[in-house]
């Protein structure tokens, strides 16, 4: 008499338990990740949409190309305050300063630091991270006639801060 095997015994009957279970395990995980609503933030500039044609204003990066305007911007860990250098340029040294640090995919991290006049440039008391990049912003307090702008790289303690269009560019 012939005695019936288990189908449990068959070792496709497990390959298809375990595809089965990875994929319900893998839905889950992906499911969770997409939920949990870190999706990536818009950029910061106001932005003009026209059908399906988004525009943002870039009057004041003209307007920094023009005047040739260029900047350092840096991280002083040890003693924990950032400073912005100007490189080039007709910079209005006794104007209080504006430096948006804005996370590359998280808005509630993003910081506004305002920054004094010194000898040397601006500067402000702040110890931003550096484990992640930052998307820098560089512009009057008062107002937008200008911008600068950078990216401080994860780890790097300094950046270049220029116009995003070139001297003569038109807006």
């Amino acid at each position: 008499m012939e005695r019936e095997s288990s189908p449990w015994r068959q070792p496709i009957v497990w390959l298809m338990v375990v595809l089965v279970g990875a994929v319900v395990v893998g839905s889950a995980i992906m499911l969770k990740v997409a939920g949990n609503g870190d999706a990536i933030d818009p950029v910061p500039d106001e932005v003009q949409r026209t059908g399906q044609v988004q525009q943002a204003d870039l009057g004041p990066d003209a307007q920094a190309a023009q005047r040739k305007l260029g900047a350092i911007a840096r991280i002083d860990d040890e003693h924990g305050f950032v400073e912005v250098l100007p490189v080039d340029g007709d910079f209005d040294r006794a104007m209080p300063l504006s430096l948006k640090l804005h996370h590359p995919t998280r808005a509630e991290q993003d910081m506004t630091l305002a920054l004094v006049a010194t000898d040397t440039g601006w500067r402000a008391d702040a110890k931003p991270a550096t484990d992640h990049d930052w998307l820098l912003q560089l512009e009057p307090a008062s107002g937008r006639p200008w911008r600068l702008r950078g990216r401080m790289p994860r780890g790097q303690l300094a950046a270049q801060l220029r116009p995003a269009v070139g001297g003569d560019a038109q807006p």
